[in-house]
């Protein structure tokens, strides 16, 4: 929604190249999405559909409208 976030953690497993002149295709899709945190979840497949990478992140929140420093 437009807010700011820092990597909490960060894994990416790789499954398969994506071979040079091919094209990465990429969806993100959040596990879960808490008051402070959220977890996201990023298939990268290849142009013939085969999984490449998948990407997990776990990001915490800032509450831009946090007036407490």
């Amino acid at each position: 929604d437009g807010g700011r976030t820092a990597t909490i953690e960060s894994k990416t497993n790789f499954f398969a190249a994506v071979p040079k002149g091919d094209t990465a295709h990429a969806v993100c899709m959040p596990l879960h999405r808490g008051r402070t945190t959220i977890v996201l979840e990023t298939r990268i497949t290849r142009g013939d559909g085969k999984l490449a990478a998948i990407v997990t992140q776990t990001q915490l929140i800032f509450d831009d409208n946090d007036t407490s420093e």
